[in-house]
């Protein structure tokens, strides 16, 4: 059994509602176990049958759930699909202090490397009083002071259109409630 969490972006925002019992349902439909969701921000954890899935396996799965969360929901779905092993890796690599007083610890998914490549040259433009960022394996770290949040310079630059088929951001302690429901 290998262990998927699939990152669904833009569910429950901007007039896109999903009732997690119904994205749960969702994923048993396609034949995936031990599925549960965490929060409702579209945070899906299930179980495939099937021996270690090599890259082009692991986008087959990505775009048969797609397809699926699409007809079933009509909207246009994209997630990034990253398995337990992988998340557990990306948590313990966090490299800022995820408990500073006043600040947000975010991490920053892509199905597509190179746009994370992209946003992480914007590092040295940003004003390190405010907000950092690091390139990590497969991720993009961020953190965030409270007080700046969604206005902050590399906020504006990560929500541009051609970003937003392709990443999602997740709050550092989302993936610790992730890690702690999802087991081995």
């Amino acid at each position: 059994m290998t262990r998927y969490i699939a990152l669904l972006r833009g569910i429950n925002v901007n007039g896109i509602t999903i009732a997690m019992s119904d994205l749960a349902d969702t994923f048993r439909e396609l034949g995936y176990t031990d599925v549960k969701t965490v929060l409702a921000s579209g945070n899906v954890i299930f179980s495939i049958d099937s021996p270690l899935i090599n890259k082009v396996d692991a986008a087959a799965l990505k775009a048969r759930i797609e397809a699926a969360l699409t007809a079933r929901f009509e909207y246009e779905a994209w997630i990034v699909l990253v398995d337990a092993e992988s998340l557990d890796r990306i948590v313990r690599s966090y490299p800022f202090d995820a408990d500073r007083d006043g600040w947000h610890p975010y991490v920053m998914f892509s199905s597509d490397p190179g746009h994370l490549s992209e946003l992480a040259g914007h590092a040295k433009e940003l004003d390190a009083t405010d907000e950092r960022i690091e390139l990590g394996h497969g991720v993009l770290y961020w953190e965030v002071r409270k007080a700046v949040g969604i206005k902050s310079a590399f906020s504006k630059k990560s929500a541009k259109l051609k970003y937003r088929d392709t990443t999602t951001t997740r709050n550092l302690h989302t993936l610790h409630k992730l890690l702690e429901v999802t087991p081995g």
